[in-house]
């Protein structure tokens, strides 16, 4: 790809020193920046490409505005930014607010990572939040992929950089909602029930974190664990073998040297961990069913109970059509499912999470057919896991692409896990990405090429053979080199 940018269009990008680094000597500007921008990347993802990345940025951009995320955190550094724009406006620079109304912002990595900047600039709470342009550095990629952004890692050389930052000028702003997981039981007597990270995780669980004892979440007897999602929070299979992915990448780092060995590997694991074959490996206690009491409220103050059918192993709750890389478990309800179940498409916006349940990997294959989707459970505003007492010694857990392994206390009928819609923040979208805003209205009610009145079924699918080696999703497909007859 070859971008004729002249070095003057850089400096629509550009940040001056003295905005960025307090001490600086102010520097005599001609024109704003029309795109300013703050570049954070996790070196460490998608293997030597985050390093080179942050190479490329340095040499484009001002040293100031690009950032690795392994050496500062961005609260800091927005903290510190922001603190410095009040202190520049307050002594009548002209420059300072109008870099603060057009700020951007990029962040490289996976999904946890970008993740993670969502979470920090909602914790902020600043006046003028930047909206985020997500770079797709990981494995699955769903963030970046649901905003047009792409799934596959992208190219680093100088070209690569200066086309994303052209697509960044033009992107449009969209609001996404965002969702509090609170997580409640009683304090053991003995033992230690806090989540259990996998080996290798970025963030050690960032977004998922026992509240302190002066936190006005907290319950005295209680341990009280809360955390914040973006795309998806899932519980079962899926979510073991996402552990048992982190964990051996820590083990064996150099069997992950790029996206589609990763890939590879991820669904290798699937085939280990038993979701292929769940009905013969899978203890049934493990069910979603078997394991807690699920409730949904879809008008305030009204919990209901959410049957759950006992095949049901994974159990999703989403809120952007973009799930194991790239793939919509939701779908769009046709007319008739719309009218009969009050279901609606999947809007990012309209305060509501779509819950969705899996049996094994074959029934998340039916997500790679036309029209397949998985098994509509619900649309809800909040969703409440009970769980019953002693119905396993732990279970999996997973939010937008971090897993960890939950220990549950076998003497306690009181652990809960409640979902909720918390508050909204600013994303940057490309033109005609998946993506859409229950109040745009060109968003379309159906998917492009599908009529209301064709297939859309909550039966039971089967998957034919020509799909069951098919695409790129993480947790659900079988590469060919497999033989997954030996893991049975």
């Amino acid at each position: 790809m070859n971008v004729n940018f002249e070095p003057h269009s850089l400096k629509e990008f550009n940040i001056p020193a003295y905005i960025l680094a307090p001490g600086s000597e102010a520097e005599k500007l001609g024109d704003v920046p029309s795109c300013p921008v703050l570049v954070f990347i996790n070196s460490k993802s998608g293997g030597q490409l985050g390093g080179d990345l942050l190479l490329t940025y340095r040499s484009l951009l001002n040293n100031h505005q690009v950032f690795d995320l392994g050496g500062e955190a961005p609260d800091a550094v927005l903290r510190r930014l922001y603190l410095h724009l009040e202190t520049l406006k307050l002594n009548g620079d002209e420059f300072a607010p109008k870099i603060e109304e057009r700020l951007k912002i990029i962040v490289a990595g996976g999904d946890g990572t970008a993740g993670w900047l969502l979470g920090v600039v909602s914790d902020l709470k600043l006046s003028k939040p930047p909206p985020i342009a997500t770079v797709p550095l990981g494995t699955g990629n769903n963030l970046p992929f649901a905003f047009g952004w792409g799934k596959k890692n992208p190219g680093t050389d100088r070209d690569s950089v200066l086309a994303f930052l052209d697509q960044v000028r033009k992107a449009k702003e969209m609001m996404i909602d965002s969702w509090h997981i609170l997580m409640r039981m009683k304090a053991p007597t003995e033992g230690s029930f806090d989540p259990i990270a996998p080996l290798e995780l970025p963030h050690s669980l960032h977004a998922f974190q026992r509240v302190s004892s002066s936190d006005e979440l907290n319950m005295d007897g209680y341990h009280t664990f809360q955390g914040g999602f973006w795309n998806y929070f899932s519980m079962g299979m899926d979510a073991q073998v996402s552990y048992a992915f982190h964990s051996e990448r820590k083990l064996h780092p150099e069997k992950f040297k790029n996206q589609l060995v990763n890939q590879s590997t991820y669904a290798k694991l699937g085939c280990t961990q038993g979701w292929f074959f769940a009905s013969l490996v899978h203890p049934s206690s493990r069910n979603i069913a078997q394991l807690a009491k699920v409730k949904i409220m879809k008008k305030h103050g009204e919990w209901q109970d959410l049957t759950i059918p006992p095949s049901i192993r994974s159990i999703v709750c989403l809120n952007l059509p973009s799930f194991s890389g790239g793939l919509n478990p939701w779908g769009t309800p046709n007319k008739n499912k719309r009218r009969d179940r009050d279901l609606t498409p999947p809007y990012v916006d309209d305060g509501l999470i779509e819950v969705v349940g899996f049996r094994d990997a074959w029934h998340g294959l039916v997500l790679l057919a036309p029209n397949g989707h998985g098994r509509r459970l619900a649309q809800a505003h909040r969703i409440k896991f009970e769980f019953h007492k002693g119905a396993a010694e732990h279970t999996f857990m997973r939010i937008d692409g971090e897993p960890w392994k939950q220990p549950l206390p076998v003497d306690d009928d009181k652990v809960v896990v409640e979902i909720s819609n918390l508050r909204q923040v600013k994303i940057l979208a490309t033109h005609g990405c998946r993506s859409r805003s229950v109040h745009d209205p060109s968003s379309p009610t159906t998917p492009h090429g599908q009529d209301d009145g064709e297939r859309d079924s909550d039966e039971e699918e089967s998957v034919g053979e020509e799909w069951r080696k098919f695409g790129a999703a993480d947790t659900f497909k079988i590469p060919d080199e497999v033989n997954f007859q030996l893991h049975i």
